[in-house]
């Protein structure tokens, strides 16, 4: 009896010790405090405004149906504020381990850890071609770097930087509050060269010619031997749209989808005019 009484209360003091412990970690309080302008690899941690990144996520249209990526996830508030207010799936790269390990509490804090999660990482060197969304808070000479990737990534991926550009690629918009600026793009198709087009003439082929300077588009249309300047041509992502002249003077416009080497959508009428809208021609467009 004795010896029972000896390891019921062995087990009852083993009980409360693995209990006290779970409780200590539920309740000790944070020790880890990030200093402002303190150096990473790379760059130092400076938190990003409150104000700043919920109007560059409202800028990007972030949404549930997105993954967002923050490069440099620092203490995490883009991710979480990614999740918790927009409703997306988000992840962060942090190259110090201290900080993307309180990253990763502060998402448990926020009600959000199911949504959010954080590496311990290199940005040059994790995999994030998957996300929809990208942001970051680098220097300029960081993004340069990584703008190849970044333009290899799916037509139609947004992309926010906190403070620094992206060189001579044009924002497509500059997002400012009070105490910030933000810059943000969206990855466009790759669509310059020559393209063959069936659909814009009954009598044969016309031929595309596109130039392209990342979202900035010139170009020509050879139709039926005579070749015009293309008019209000420009590039959304994979959505492609010109206007031009038919051979009966009458303004047409384009909207295809490109894919790669191909192309698809319709011709129609003049924006606007939809009491003369004539039905829609399918066009395909193929490039060498």
């Amino acid at each position: 009896m004795q010896s029972i009484h000896r390891a019921l209360s062995s087990f009852i003091f083993v009980s409360c010790g693995v209990f006290l412990l779970q409780a200590c970690s539920v309740l000790q309080p944070e020790t880890y405090v990030p200093k402002r302008g303190q150096m990473g690899k790379d760059v130092m941690w400076l938190p990003t405004s409150d104000d700043l990144v919920f109007k560059m996520l409202d800028a990007a249209q972030v949404g549930p149906q997105d993954e967002l990526v923050d490069l440099g996830a620092g203490d995490g508030k883009i991710p979480i504020a990614a999740a918790r207010q927009f409703g997306a799936r988000a992840w962060g790269i942090e190259y110090n381990k201290d900080l993307a390990a309180l990253a990763q509490r502060n998402a448990q804090r926020a009600g959000v850890a199911e949504r959010v999660r954080i590496v311990h990482g290199d940005i040059f060197k994790e995999d994030f071609s998957k996300a929809t969304v990208v942001t970051m808070y680098l220097l300029e000479e960081l993004n340069a770097q990584l703008r190849p990737t970044i333009l290899a990534m799916k037509p139609g991926t947004r992309v926010l930087s906190n403070t620094f550009a992206m060189g001579d690629w044009e924002p497509d918009q500059v997002i400012r509050v009070t105490n910030g600026t933000g810059y943000f793009w969206t990855v466009p198709a790759n669509v310059a060269g020559l393209w063959t087009l069936s659909g814009l003439d009954e009598n044969g082929n016309a031929t595309l010619k596109l130039d392209q300077t990342f979202q900035r588009l010139g170009g020509s249309l050879t139709l039926q031997g005579k070749t015009q300047n293309l008019l209000g041509a420009r590039i959304e992502g994979s959505a492609l749209h010109f206007s031009f002249i038919n051979a009966d003077g009458l303004l047409k416009a384009v909207k295809v989808i490109v894919n790669g080497q191909v192309l698809s959508g319709e011709v129609t009428g003049p924006y606007g005019m939809v009491e003369m809208q004539p039905a829609p021609v399918k066009l395909e467009g193929r490039r060498p």
